[in-house]
């Protein structure tokens, strides 16, 4: 049996509060300078996870750093696992697209990014410090 393809695009939305950093490429290493910078005391209340060409900052809007290049998101209201850029959203029932990511990926809470499109899991998050944001860098 074939599944079926379901087509969606992305739409503008009400903006909600970052709760991510989500920087690609140049802009993983500015904010990565950016985080080498900042206080440990504040480091220390973020998250991060990452790969070549990716790096992701999770914790409370009032301490993301804002880094020119770097985009936000944040969990959707409706879908809570569901993590999304703050100013975009999908144009078909949220619950849905978190349920059927949820049984196609099995891990939870998971990114949904439009560029580059990727679906990233967040149940790897790690507690930043020093140490972290050298492994990152390598």
């Amino acid at each position: 049996m074939r599944e079926a393809t379901i087509r969606w695009q992305w739409q503008p939305c009400s903006p909600r509060p970052a709760r991510a950093a989500i920087a690609w490429h140049d802009a993983a290493e500015r904010l990565h300078l950016r985080l080498q910078r900042m206080p440990v005391d504040i480091v220390g209340t973020l998250e991060a996870t990452g790969r070549a060409g990716l790096l992701i900052v999770c914790g409370p809007t009032e301490v993301l750093p804002w880094v020119d290049g770097v985009d936000y998101a944040a969990p959707h209201q409706q879908a809570p696992s569901l993590w999304l850029p703050t100013r975009q959203e999908p144009d078909l029932p949220i619950e849905w697209l978190q349920q059927a990511l949820q049984q196609q990926r099995g891990r939870q809470p998971v990114l949904l990014w439009p560029q580059p499109a990727a679906v990233i899991p967040l149940d790897r998050l790690l507690p930043l410090s020093p140490a972290l944001l050298r492994k990152l860098r390598s």
